[in-house]
């Protein structure tokens, strides 16, 4: 699905935010990015879309080198990326399938965006989207009247409509209660191991990386520290990431992810 090989970047002025990174992505599974903070997790995910222009190394989207590609390449490589934020990045003032179907504008002309006449099929498969993340039945709210976690799921359902492949999510649960942030995580697992998505998560939370993901991928100072299963993750590799970790956190998720069944 993704490979990232020998990547760098350096900001004007500042130390190396990301050093000689490399690592695969196969199709279907969790990733998360931990990390203390300045270590390079966002700079990382920029870069994979190219928000960022990276200094060197490749970045491999599906045959497409997204580090040197041409403008189209790149956009027709974003058309199978979609990016979740911590702050929703939704039309306040639309409703949650308005916000849904933004995931397809790309593909409709200037008229129609303008006037939001959608073809039905769109309409259809928007509500369908909703239904996929439990939220058909605020279709027809404004985002701005769901709450936190609500439209950190309808940003998600605007990446299914998108039909994206790969995801790319930057604090994505930073800014909700711990019930929606899970609720959330939970979703995004789901949708890896039930339709073959692949995510790529940045996350503070360690609790919640090892309960949630199939791999860990461990940033310190820019550089890749460490690269593991989720199950085989101990405090002694946490060491590695953050200096010191406690073993209790560890012990802690592992009983926390016991396989439950999912709502999703």
């Amino acid at each position: 699905m993704l490979y990232v090989e020998h990547l760098s970047k350096t900001y004007a002025g500042e130390r190396e935010s990301l050093r000689d990174v490399s690592f695969r992505l196969a199709r279907g599974q969790f990733v998360a990015v931990l990390g203390p903070s300045g270590a390079g997790k966002s700079t990382l995910l920029r870069a994979i879309v190219r928000q960022i222009q990276p200094d060197g190394g490749r970045i491999n989207f599906q045959g497409i080198d997204l580090a040197t590609c041409s403008t189209r390449e790149l956009q027709q490589a974003r058309a199978h990326m979609a990016t979740i934020a911590q702050q929703f990045n939704l039309v306040r003032r639309r409703t949650a399938l308005e916000n849904c179907l933004a995931g397809r504008l790309q593909d409709l002309p200037f008229w129609r965006c303008c006037l939001n006449r959608f073809p039905d099929e769109w309409l259809r498969a928007g509500l369908l989207a909703l239904g996929r993340v439990q939220l058909q039945d605020v279709a027809f709210q404004r985002a701005d009247r769901l709450s936190g976690g609500q439209q950190q799921r309808v940003a998600i359902a605007r990446a299914l409509m998108q039909r994206a492949r790969l995801i790319l999510a930057d604090e994505p649960v930073a800014s909700l209660d711990p019930a929606s942030a899970r609720r959330v995580l939970e979703l995004l697992r789901s949708l890896c191991h039930r339709e073959g998505l692949t995510v790529l998560c940045s996350l503070h939370q360690v609790e919640l990386a090892l309960t949630y993901s199939d791999r860990i991928l461990g940033l310190r100072d820019g550089q890749l520290v460490v690269d593991c299963p989720t199950r085989e993750f101990v405090p002694e590799i946490g060491d590695r990431i953050y200096g010191t970790f406690p073993a209790l956190e560890v012990a802690t998720s592992r009983n926390n992810a016991v396989a439950r069944p999912s709502e999703f």
